[in-house]
């Protein structure tokens, strides 16, 4: 029997490709923003925004030529650290499909990958859904 889907307020869905567009902090900061009032998230990525959450980005991102001595988080640092801090409010899912098809199967041990059919059971489990980004 499949896992029944805990209800939430919010579902993000982010699709396509992260670092076209400003998707990554739009839905970094909404998440923060829905969590602050109380809301409970679940996060669904498809297509190549299976890759803001896998293990091989490590913790922090390269050095940034402008600022050689900053440290900056990366993408799966940031995730993880909602989720530590939201842990019965905020769900973090991966399309396991498009994970397999982009080489992004490794993924930090907080989130978990989800056949592609499932998406629907994560809409229909939400009050609302937005979808941010194109596939």
């Amino acid at each position: 029997m499949a896992p029944r889907i805990a209800r939430s307020d919010v579902l993000l869905a982010l699709f396509g490709g992260p670092h076209r567009t400003e998707l990554v902090t739009t839905a970094f900061r909404m998440t923060h923003a829905l969590l602050g009032r109380g809301a409970t998230v679940q996060i669904w990525t498809c297509g190549d925004a299976t890759g803001l959450t896998r293990l091989s980005l490590g913790d922090s991102k390269p050095r940034n030529v402008v600022d050689w001595a900053g440290d900056y988080p990366s993408t799966p640092t940031l995730a993880r650290g909602l989720l530590a801090e939201h842990p019965d409010r905020l769900r973090w899912y991966v399309c396991r499909f498009c994970s397999d098809e982009r080489g992004t199967a490794e993924q930090i041990p907080e989130v978990r990958r989800r056949p592609p059919f499932t998406f629907w059971e994560h809409a229909v489990a939400a009050d609302k859904t937005l979808s941010l980004g194109v596939c």
